[in-house]
């Protein structure tokens, strides 16, 4: 893969790169125009996802930053986006273009003084991960391997400019109205900012390892203040496979189940215990090892979750409280999904649509086992989807709903359900992190 001597970090040269993209993706739709001519409807679309997804991701990859991360966030989105869309926004969590030698060396002088291989007893010039905000690089010194994780120029800097780009794109995508959306996106300007802060990854990522360890079948790598800053920071190395190249392959059940039980126990632990949250689950940031460990090799998304929001948020996935009416309809108050402004059609709308949602999504907590392996179950989960999107009704209401903490801790268990559901793994035990405490 080619290297790039250059990021645009200006707004009128990340822009620029979007129309390009933008023109590319007009073309597409005269292509598709005339296969609809020769080709049916289904063939002709598809040709057309394919295409715009391509043109759109060449153009995001170059551009890196939060542009990026928003296309990596999306591709979890399976039940929104389009299949080839997953597919190729997907290579956004480990395989995108990585910054030229050049680039990583004066990033290391910045802040070290020093080129990379006067400070590491050895240092690999070609990266050997790139992602949306920052590559590794695989480094030794003092007869241990290290994994250096080095930060694009110009990232935090093109971070507001990069969602009022896709903002509009987002507003029409999920049905949002201007008024009162900006905290959504405040949230998430500054989930994406706290991911530039590298000091801040490294006290988080400690705190939670230190908390974490005693979890069975995880592994975290160890971390080393002494060669991080802000942009930079190193930590040991894992030999593992991607966990989405290990889902490809055939295991035994018992392998499938022991990992999967490992990855659901770390999440509720985190949840209920550390009331913190690694809210960035997608297959670019753990591995497996040989053993069937989960190895959990990036903490740059970790979003803590409020005593006023965890309380009535778990409080509605008892099945008991979503039946009682007078109390569910308290808690969607209580996590502004219900307001006092809303109409008679907006309430009793809204009520039924959380109401599905929330039976159906909270199904897991109210079993003592459950399958992730459960076809029927993310059927339900996109038919529900798709329901909603078709009910025109829902076109002139506000949309805005819910607390911002959803944003970060719906990602989550979207992305953890898909990942566990990517697995296979069967017979989990919902409470067992409840034996960790």
């Amino acid at each position: 893969m080619k290297t790039l001597d250059r990021i645009p970090t200006g707004k009128i040269d990340r822009a620029s790169n979007l129309i390009k993209a933008g023109a590319k993706v007009g073309v597409n739709y005269i292509k598709y125009y005339s296969n609809k001519l020769t080709k049916d409807e289904e063939e002709a679309k598809s040709i057309l996802n394919r295409d715009n997804a391509e043109d759109i991701y060449d153009s995001l990859k170059e551009l890196k930053g939060s542009a990026l991360k928003v296309a990596q966030m999306l591709s979890m989105e399976k039940n929104i986006m389009p299949q080839a869309y997953v597919e190729k926004f997907s290579l956004a969590q480990f395989s995108v273009p990585p910054l030229s030698g050049a680039l990583v060396k004066k990033t290391f002088r910045k802040y070290f003084g020093n080129n990379p291989e006067a400070i590491f007893d050895t240092f690999s010039p070609e990266s050997v991960n790139a992602a949306s905000i920052g590559q590794v690089h695989k480094a030794t010194k003092n007869g241990k391997v290290l994994a250096v994780k080095i930060q694009y120029p110009g990232v935090k800097e093109s971070i507001s400019s990069d969602l009022a780009m896709v903002k509009p794109i987002a507003m029409r995508m999920f049905n949002l109205k201007k008024e009162g959306s900006e905290a959504y996106f405040q949230e998430v300007e500054h989930k994406l900012s706290e991911e530039t802060d590298y000091t801040l990854e490294l006290e988080r990522s400690q705190n939670i390892v230190n908390r974490c360890k005693h979890l069975d079948n995880l592994k975290f790598p160890n971390y080393y203040p002494e060669y991080s800053c802000e942009k930079i920071i190193t930590m040991g190395w894992l030999d593992g496979q991607h966990f989405s190249e290990f889902t490809k392959e055939r295991h035994s059940q018992e392998m499938l189940n022991k990992i999967g039980q490992s990855f659901w126990d770390f999440y509720m632990y985190q949840m209920h215990e550390l009331k913190q949250v690694h809210a960035d689950p997608h297959p670019g940031n753990f591995l497996i090892s040989d053993i069937g460990e989960l190895m959990v090799i990036d903490f740059g998304c970790i979003k803590e979750i409020p005593h006023e929001f965890y309380e009535p948020y778990f409080e509605l996935a008892k099945s008991e409280n979503l039946h009682n009416k007078a109390f569910f309809e308290n808690k969607l108050y209580e996590l502004e999904i219900l307001r006092t402004q809303d109409s008679a059609e907006e309430k009793v709308f809204f009520t039924k649509l959380f109401h599905e949602m929330l039976e159906l999504f909270t199904r897991p907590f109210n079993q003592e086992y459950f399958d992730f392996s459960d076809e029927s179950f993310f059927q339900e989960i996109a038919d529900l989807g798709q329901k909603y999107a078709k009910i025109s009704d829902v076109k002139n209401m506000n949309t805005n709903r819910g607390s911002r903490h959803f944003i970060y801790l719906n990602r989550t268990f979207f992305g953890l359900y898909n990942m566990m559901h990517d697995l296979g793994a069967k017979n989990i035990a919902i409470n067992n992190y409840k034996k960790y405490q």
